[in-house]
């Protein structure tokens, strides 16, 4: 996206004036006006990265702004790149370093002018970017990325055109569910039983596992409902209003009665809504489960609100992110259930239940089983895209050429098909949640092959050649990586491969179908172009890095980008000498070279 661009270009502009303080005479203030052109723009860049990447928005004109705002990003990055490499160029020794140096000089001169060019052009095309920009409409942010316009007074979405599909999930039949029943036995013990204590408990798990459709089942339940006074389910999502969220909870509350409260609720201010929650729940035992919780501090926007009454009140959230369990704990007795992915045996049951429910005797044809177990392998056991793709066949004719098809096709699927579009809409916001110093990290994993284990060392020294990770005087740059790649396997991102004798994380992974969202991702921003096949063409424009997951001598010879900052290669065939030799003389401002 475009502010992951302009706010890491940014960065590398304020390093470079505060370090080079003998640029051209001119250079410096095109630089410092470039830097200020770029920071105001940077206020509207969550919404314009948004509704860039809102398919049902057909102004083309904003994808086109998003590009070029990324682009020019890239050439700054070139240019200081440029720059950094000739004024820390080798330096000759012996007798011939005064023609050397002279000669040098000269050269010197010359690119420092044509840098001056450069970044002058760079000025101008970026105050043509930022006058563009008038004509869209922007909406200026000044707090996290939300997915869409919120209405101040109920905190409800604005953005009318795509039905968030976890809707869905709310409001699937008892019948259709598969694999949930040990941790629905355990949500009812702690629901039902325990202390007497107001307790969260927290579902916790990557996005596509599930954890909606377990909590509504739990929640749902005549047995549960029973043993409470009054139950809200509310929707929380990255767009929300703690005002928004309080009022909806009464609506639930008082939705069988005709109270005179429900007409005044919106003209209250947030305090007496406060006082007037916890004056309804003072005395009751309430049950309040609140849906895909993403912000970490949460529990202090809402805490206010749920007295702590000792009547075996209890809450139940959802969420991607352990943090968001853990800073509970800091007012609050927490639960923490880590949903799993299915068993295998239950991956299959789900499957017939959802493609052949009707027919078949919900039983897979013979003729069909093998293919259908392929296609179920290749889900690798997430209930939603088991039911994403059980979905789509279902719609299809039930032969063995027309799966074969979808099985060999499945990653083109996903970026085109709508029966699959909750899938990958899903999966996507957990990208799209992350803070912008985490998207390049995450992005990094689609440049390791499918079923790659990764080892934690290698991936973030190379986090750090890149310069993705910002440290200070505090913490070294290997502190701040491992932090980076801890908040990432705490927000159900990255898998655990490996554990090392202390405990530390030794290896690790994306779940194949997320790293489909990545791929598409890094296509979309120019960041890595992959190489499968031999006979693959490399047409890389503007791209940073380079993944070769082949055979590296004809595609590596082939490869004429001196823009890569970083080049993989996963296939080694013969000697590399050669071939390294040549990336190196024309990458010359190649950061990562990484041959395993």
């Amino acid at each position: 996206m475009a502010e992951t661009a302009v706010l890491f270009v940014l960065g590398e502009v304020l390093q470079f004036l505060k370090e080079e303080k003998n640029l051209l005479l001119g250079v410096q203030a095109d630089f410092s006006d470039t830097k200020d052109e770029l920071e105001s723009i940077q206020v509207f860049l969550k919404d314009a990265d948004r509704r860039a990447a809102d398919e049902a928005d057909t102004n083309d004109g904003i994808r086109t702004w998003v590009k070029q705002l990324r682009e020019a990003s890239f050439r700054i990055e070139d240019v200081i790149d440029e720059y950094l490499r000739m004024r820390h160029g080798i330096k000759p020794t012996g007798c011939v370093a005064l023609a050397c140096k002279i000669a040098s000089q000269i050269k010197t001169l010359i690119r420092r002018h044509q840098i001056a060019s450069e970044i002058q052009d760079i000025k101008m095309s970026i105050r043509g970017i930022k006058e563009r920009s008038e004509r869209y409409n922007f909406q200026i942010s000044h707090t996290p990325a939300s997915s869409s316009s919120i209405n101040s007074s109920t905190g409800a979405t604005d953005n009318r055109r795509w039905r968030d599909p976890r809707l869905s999930f709310l409001f699937i039949e008892e019948t259709a569910i598969v694999g949930f029943e040990g941790p629905r036995e355990e949500l009812f013990g702690w629901l039902l039983e325990g202390a007497a204590e107001r307790t969260v408990i927290s579902i916790v798990g990557m996005g596509g596992l599930g954890k909606t459709t377990l909590a509504k089942l739990v929640f749902d339940s005549q047995k549960v409902k029973t043993q409470f006074d009054c139950c809200a389910c509310i929707t929380v999502s990255q767009s929300y209003t703690v005002r928004g969220l309080l009022i909806n909870m009464m609506e639930e509350f008082c939705s069988e009665t005709e109270n005179p409260l429900l007409q005044v609720l919106h003209k209250m201010d947030d305090r007496s809504l406060i006082i007037q929650v916890r004056q309804y729940l003072q005395h009751k035992r309430y049950l309040i489960f609140f849906d895909d919780v993403w912000q970490e501090d949460f529990s202090d926007q809402v805490e206010l609100a749920m007295p702590n009454n000792n009547k075996g009140s209890r809450i139940i959230i959802t969420t991607r992110m352990m943090q968001v369990a853990e800073f509970f704990k800091k007012s609050f007795l927490v639960h923490v259930h880590t949903l799993q992915l299915l068993p295998p045996n239950k991956a299959w049951e789900l499957f017939c239940i959802k493609v052949f429910r009707f027919e078949h005797d919900g039983n897979c044809p013979p003729e069909l089983e093998v293919v259908s177990k392929e296609i179920v392998k290749k889900c690798k056991q997430l209930p939603l895209a088991i039911v994403a793709i059980g979905g789509l066949l279902s719609t299809k004719s039930k032969t063995m050429i027309e799966w074969q098809k979808v099985s060999q096709n499945l990653s083109l699927e996903l970026g085109r098909n709508v029966h699959l579009t909750s899938l990958t809409k899903i999966l996507s916001l957990s990208y799209d949640g992350l803070p912008y110093y985490l998207k390049p990290c995450i992005l990094y994993f689609g440049i390791y092959p499918e079923d790659y284990s990764i080892n934690h060392n290698r991936l973030t020294r190379q986090w750090i050649a890149e310069g993705f990770v910002k440290s200070d005087e505090r913490q070294t740059p290997e502190q701040v990586a491992d932090e980076y790649l801890s908040e990432l396997i705490h927000r159900s991102l990255v898998q655990v491969s490996t554990v090392g004798f202390e405990g530390k994380v030794k290896t690790c992974r994306v779940h194949d179908l997320f790293r489909e969202v990545i791929i598409r991702k890094m296509k979309e921003l120019s960041f890595c172009h992959c190489v499968q096949e031999d006979s693959e063409s490399i047409t890389v424009g503007n791209t940073r890095r380079l993944s070769v997951a082949t055979n590296p001598n004809n595609v590596l010879k082939s490869a004429k980008n001196s823009h890569f900052r970083a080049i993989h290669v996963f296939e080694k065939d013969g000697s590399m000498e050669h071939v390294i030799g040549k990336l190196c003389s024309q990458s010359r401002i190649l950061k990562v070279l990484d041959i395993q």
